[in-house]
């Protein structure tokens, strides 16, 4: 296949723009359509964090205990709207049969190994003039309970397979690496080679290289329909044009699952709303990225601010703020950092929809049934840590003919069921 095709991207979040950057690097011709402007949502709301060693599913062991004891506080992590419709039940027992150590342990290594590339891939992406921020500080996990720490440590070897090794820190250790931190941190863990970025700077930055790179973008736009010969899709329909194609990626984020029934099928793609919250000045000083692991809120420090981010509300796709769930990951933080104060003052908080399939694994891939046609989505909490990887692995794909080795556990037929 050339690379002068013409490939129509569907969403303009963190992975369809990735995309659109690595396809107009090797010289295709891209449109990425999106239904409102790009980079918005989960793609500028999250917390900025590269972190191949902890890309878990989130289907974990003991996810079932613990959600139960969380949906009877409306400020927990978590919270499943209850529902009896077929594809809520369905989904959340998919999610659940896979709260187990095998299918844990086999998602983080399939996701480990997508990641595996993913900061050479961000340095080129540097040295190629998209402009973001960027800090390479490593990870640490702060724990207030030790029999969590050691639980998590069971799972230690998986990373390390990859080169990613983690420094176990007890007692006073952990405040040798952080010493903002309490004594009722009772220890941590470190990785040190992973990093942060500014989301919202990351998009700015891919959209404004996409654009001297050529790429058209629509706006506003919803895409109405897809027109196919046979197993190949031909056009993309807008509500105001069409646009003849010799690809199509399917990056819609999490309305990727309504998106696919114009392509006869059905994937099963529903939204996990998590908050952000900015507060600036930065209320303390941090040495790097902290995730309070207990109260399960990341840290991220900026620049110019403090980035907490959090929780993951299963419900209808809706970007509003919950002041109940702001309020209880601004007061996370306390048990943890000497300092924080009561009421930060200047913080800006906001919504976005995280894509989340029943495995916890991305779709990435052929969808079935077409031969040109291809999706990728569903990447949870790791959009901003798989999207690159998953970028290249698609571009491989779609200019070469050759499906990547490591796409292989996130094939779309594993979900496959026909449209309505």
């Amino acid at each position: 296949m050339g690379v002068d095709q013409r490939i129509v991207i569907i969403g303009g979040g963190v992975i369809g723009l990735t995309q659109a950057y690595d396809l107009a690097r090797q010289g295709a011709q891209v449109t990425v359509i999106d239904q409102r402007s790009t980079g918005l949502g989960a793609s500028s709301v999250n917390a900025g964090w590269v972190v191949p060693a902890e890309a878990a599913p989130v289907p974990a062991p003991g996810v079932i205990v613990q959600s139960m004891k969380w949906m009877l506080h409306r400020d927990s992590p978590l919270y499943i709207k209850p529902s009896l419709a077929p594809n809520h039940v369905r989904f959340m027992l998919g999610m659940w049969r896979r709260s187990n150590a095998r299918d844990f342990r086999a998602g983080l290594a399939a996701q480990l190994a997508l990641a595996s590339g993913t900061m050479e891939i961000l340095d080129e992406y540097s040295a190629d003039g998209v402009e973001f921020e960027m800090h390479a500080d490593g990870l640490l996990l702060a724990y207030l309970s030790p029999d969590k720490l050691h639980h998590h440590a069971e799972h230690l070897d998986i990373p390390a397979s990859f080169g990613l090794e983690a420094d176990i820190l007890e007692g006073d250790a952990v405040r040798d690496r952080e010493p903002t931190l309490t004594d009722a941190v009772s220890g941590g863990i470190y990785f040190p080679t992973e990093r942060h970025l500014d989301p919202t700077s990351l998009v700015a930055g891919l959209r404004k290289r996409c654009e001297s790179l050529g790429v058209t973008f629509i706006e506003d736009a919803r895409v109405t329909s897809v027109e196919r010969r046979g197993d190949r899709v031909t056009a993309v329909r807008t509500d105001s044009s069409g646009i003849a194609v010799d690809a199509v990626i399917l990056a819609a984020g999490a309305w990727s699952g309504f998106a696919s029934a114009m392509f006869g099928t059905s994937l099963p793609v529903r939204a996990g709303k998590g908050y952000a919250i900015d507060c600036a000045p930065p209320p303390v000083a941090l040495r790097t990225m902290v995730n309070l692991s207990d109260a399960k809120v990341a840290v991220t420090p900026l620049d110019t601010k403090v980035r907490l981010a959090g929780t993951m509300e299963f419900g209808p796709h809706d970007e509003s703020v919950n002041d109940v769930r702001i309020a209880a990951i601004l007061r996370a933080p306390a048990q943890y950092f000497r300092g924080w104060p009561a009421e930060p003052a200047h913080v800006v908080a906001g919504a976005g929809m995280r894509p989340m399939t029943p495995d916890g694994l991305p779709i990435i891939g052929l969808l079935p049934g077409l031969g040109n046609a291809y999706v990728s989505t569903g990447h949870g909490m790791m959009g901003v840590t798989l999207a690159p990887g998953s970028a290249r692995a698609i571009s491989t794909f779609i200019l070469t003919g050759r499906q990547p080795r490591e796409l292989l556990p996130f094939d779309a037929r594993r979900f496959a069921r026909r449209a309505a």
